[in-house]
């Protein structure tokens, strides 16, 4: 009892303390960024801009800020979004094409923070760019091209503005507010993946998997370690697979250049915990989430294939 006790505080310590020293600061500069962005219209003039070459590839105008919103906001982000999509007459089609989208690209609150310990968060936010955009036309020219079309009606996401001081503090409050939000939330699911985590690997479980295992990551060139951080992103989520791939690091058992290598694999929203979210966006969106898991399925392979065999 007293060592599962200490499995507790450990991973207790370990969640809240990703949490709050490297999530939360991460979070409060880039949504403060991206709400200042938002309110002066800069992300509606950017959405104007590429809608015309983004629809070639089964994303809508709104779809464009649904991508921008988990590159560099987060997984979560772009719930509302979609659930504008869903309730706003956007075609099944299109809502499937853009859920495979946002389901392949990297999420901005594993990014960014994982930037402090080594990962190149350009050249993976560029990687998942294209690979979300190969995953949406495999779904729109494929997986869903039986679904119907209609016409899109016209849709912009409502915004806060930022007129004089007291409206830009306004925006800044809201974004710290926000980010402190979203960063408390994860610690219970923090925590409590990493107790799953450390109490597998307690038990011998993630040791025997090891094992088993070793010729295919010594085939690969890859830490056996890994495992853990591997399990942890597809039991749990990305945020718990954070803390894990961290505490790794820090351990010196994972390296920075390992984690490049590895983030085309692990570093996206589409695990149990991030299509549960997602698809509570509405109805219609749940309806389209199998073509939009084949399509995020090539978007991920194509990422995974680009981050292990090129030197990013």
């Amino acid at each position: 009892m007293s060592e599962f006790s200490n499995l507790i505080l450990v991973s207790g310590k370990a969640g809240v303390e990703l949490a709050l020293f490297i999530f939360l600061p991460v979070m409060i500069i880039m949504l403060t960024v991206m709400r200042l962005l938002e309110a002066r219209g800069a992300l509606d003039w950017v959405v104007t801009k590429v809608s015309p070459l983004f629809h070639h590839f089964g994303i809508p105008g709104i779809g464009v800020f649904a991508l921008i919103q988990v590159v560099f906001v987060g997984f979560a982000a772009p719930v509302a979004t979609l659930a504008m999509m869903d309730k706003g007459g956007i075609s099944r089609r299109h809502i499937a094409a853009t859920l495979a989208m946002v389901l392949t690209c990297a999420q901005a609150n594993v990014t960014f923070p994982m930037a402090a310990v080594g990962l190149n968060a350009p050249m993976v936010i560029l990687v998942s760019i294209v690979g979300g955009l190969i995953a949406a036309s495999a779904v729109y020219y494929l997986f869903a091209h039986e679904l119907p079309e209609q016409e899109e009606p016209v849709l912009t996401p409502s915004h806060p503005t930022a007129e004089g001081t007291k409206g830009l503090l306004a925006v800044i409050n809201s974004a710290g507010k926000e980010a402190f939000n979203i960063s408390v939330g994860a610690i219970p699911m923090l925590v409590l993946a990493l107790l799953l985590v450390n109490s597998l690997k307690e038990v011998g479980f993630v040791g025997a998997l090891e094992s088993i295992l070793e010729p295919l990551f010594v085939w690969l060139e890859i830490p056996s370690t890994a495992l853990l951080a591997i399990l942890s992103k597809y039991i749990a989520g990305g945020t718990a697979m954070l803390g894990v791939s961290v505490d790794l690091i820090n351990q010196g058992t994972l390296s920075a250049i390992d984690m490049n290598r590895l983030a085309g694999f692990l570093i996206h929203p589409m695990d149990i915990v991030g299509v549960a979210i997602l698809i509570t966006a509405g109805s219609r969106v749940a309806s389209v989430v199998r073509p939009a898991i084949y399509g995020a399925l090539v978007g991920i392979l194509f990422r995974t294939l680009c981050h292990y065999f090129l030197p990013l």
